[in-house]
C-alpha cells in the first residue's frame, strides 16, 4: 500500500511510539503494531488499535494518572 503522506514509500508492518491525551492523562505507548512508511517513516494504525490506545487513555485517566510511559500490550 503506498504512504499517503509522501506518495513515494509502501506501508509495511513495524512498531511506532504514540503519545495520546485523553481525560487529563497523557500515555506514551511504546512498540505499537503500526504500518510505517519505508520512504518518509509515517505511521499509521488500523482502527482496532487506535480503539484500544484510546481505551486505554480512557482507562488511565479515570484511574487518576496523569503521566505513564508502558509498553503496548502489558496491563496497566
Amino acid at each position: 500500500m503506498k504512504c499517503l503522506t509522501c506518495k513515494h514509500g509502501e506501508l509495511g508492518p513495524g512498531t511506532a511510539t504514540e503519545t495520546v491525551d485523553k481525560h487529563g492523562a497523557t500515555l506514551v505507548l511504546r512498540h505499537v503494531p503500526a504500518l510505517v512508511c519505508d520512504n518518509c517513516g509515517e505511521e499509521c494504525f488500523d482502527i482496532e488499535v487506535s480503539r484500544e490506545l484510546h481505551e486505554i487513555a480512557e482507562q488511565a485517566g479515570e484511574a487518576g494518572v496523569t503521566f505513564m510511559v508502558r509498553e503496548y500490550g502489558r496491563a496497566a
